[in-house]
């Protein structure tokens, strides 16, 4: 007997449906922002991966040498393809590029709730633009579409941080910026690890500096509590000029989102830090805030990445979001539109001496794009709209010899039980709604 691969799906109709729904509304708030739909290969050399996050990253990945002898790897995530193509395009594509994708994405580790080795993701990004305006958008588009859901501010949030904040405290707090990056590699899994093992991590990190590891852990402890902007204007009384100016790019930024009627979603939490090297200024992720509380989304702004890969210097910001912990979380709401909401109709044949005109009537029909079904085989009326209340159909298209003699076919809307005859003429023009 063979079974699914660990941690990889299978998805029969009635989950097929499921994920049709959350890629549907995935693209049509993409759509309604403006954003254009692409689509990478889902294979990309090894090194597009490991220029992006270092050679770490392979024990992750589903990596191997090809038959052509080339390092290869299935694509763990969009936006290294993504900045791999803008860039390659960048002298003639007109800007900002705003593009998405839904697409699988493969990861080699451990499976556990809300994380598979294979994974559909929504992503968007902007490319091209540095002004506030493009991370208030994307930022928009992130909320707007777990809106489109029927999820509400009592079922989620979004958790804003920012990388440039935290340089200027690692600045304040007598840091070398040499050590910028594992230390806030290090912060980032603040919510994670216990706070001997936090603890533990920060001394590694600071190794060979000359930071008081115990006090410096203290200091972050202190700032991570900052989870207003009403606080970090506080702190910032002693802080430094940058630290100051960049409080003014927050009260802008909410600014915007207030218009938006958005304000209410968004969270300042500066424990939010986004270990990825690549990320330069706001960070966010959407976090549940019932059940388990797991992050739904992620992105922020990577100013450096498509130059780091070899491209002209080109701003960009974005996220992403998975269809696991979503469609977990719609479940547990019960706002997970499983059913099928196409109208079905189903035709029920009275005899097979009438099922060359049913048929005629139901390829019309169905060439006008009607969603119709039909018994392939002779069974009795019972049988037939049994089959039609299993089939969810929402209308029954009676093929009888009496209907069929004043040349007519009989609908039934199988929910209110009204009937109505209507001749064969006009049935194309029947309105199933």
């Amino acid at each position: 007997m063979f079974k699914t691969l660990p941690g990889f799906r299978e998805f029969c109709p009635e989950d097929f449906a499921k994920r049709s729904y959350i890629f549907s509304k995935w693209r049509a708030k993409a759509w309604a922002f403006g954003f254009q739909e692409f689509d990478p290969p889902v294979l990309e050399s090894l090194s597009l991966f490991t220029e992006k996050s270092g050679e770490e990253i392979k024990s992750q990945l589903f990596e191997f040498v090809d038959k052509g002898d080339r390092a290869v790897a299935l694509r763990p995530e969009m936006t290294p393809s993504l900045a791999r193509m803008v860039g390659e395009k960048a002298s003639g594509i007109r800007r900002p590029v705003k593009w998405f994708a839904i697409g699988e994405n493969y990861r080699y580790e451990r499976q556990q709730k809300g994380r598979l080795r294979a994974f559909f993701q929504f992503n968007a990004d902007i490319l091209g633009e540095e002004s506030l305006c493009a991370d208030a958008e994307i930022m928009a588009l992130l909320i707007e579409t777990l809106c489109s859901f029927g999820l509400t501010e009592k079922e989620f949030c979004l958790r804003l941080g920012d990388r440039d904040l935290w340089l200027y405290f690692l600045r304040m707090n007598g840091l070398p910026e040499s050590y910028d990056t594992k230390v806030l590699s290090v912060i980032d899994k603040i919510e994670k690890v216990s706070a001997e093992a936090f603890l533990e991590m920060a001394q590694k990190a600071l190794q060979d500096s000359e930071v008081d590891a115990e006090k410096f852990v203290a200091s972050i402890k202190e700032f991570v509590k900052a989870q207003s902007l009403e606080v970090l204007e506080k702190y910032a009384e002693n802080a430094s000029e940058e630290f100051k100016n960049r409080l003014s790019v927050w009260r802008e930024l909410f600014s915007m989102l207030d218009s938006m009627g958005l304000s209410k979603y968004v969270r300042c939490d500066m424990g939010i830090v986004r270990g990825l090297a690549y990320y330069t200024g706001f960070v966010f992720e959407a976090f549940q805030i019932v059940g388990t509380g797991r992050a739904l989304a992620g992105g922020g702004r990577y100013d450096a990445l498509v130059k780091k890969l070899g491209y002209a210097d080109m701003p960009a910001v974005g996220f992403g979001m998975g269809d696991v912990t979503l469609a977990d979380l719609l479940d547990l709401v019960n706002k997970n539109a499983s059913e099928d909401n196409n109208i079905k109709v189903y035709a029920v044949i009275g005899s097979e001496s009438l099922r060359a005109k049913a048929l005629s009537v139901i390829f019309e029909l169905r060439r006008k794009s009607v969603w119709i079904d039909y018994p392939l085989k002779s069974s009795n009326f019972a049988k037939q709209f049994k089959t039609a209340n299993t089939l969810k159909a929402k209308y029954a298209l009676i093929f009888g010899e009496e209907e069929l003699t004043q040349n007519s076919v009989k609908v039934k809307n199988l929910v209110s039980g009204i009937e109505e005859m209507v001749s064969l003429e006009k049935i194309n023009e029947y309105n199933f709604e």
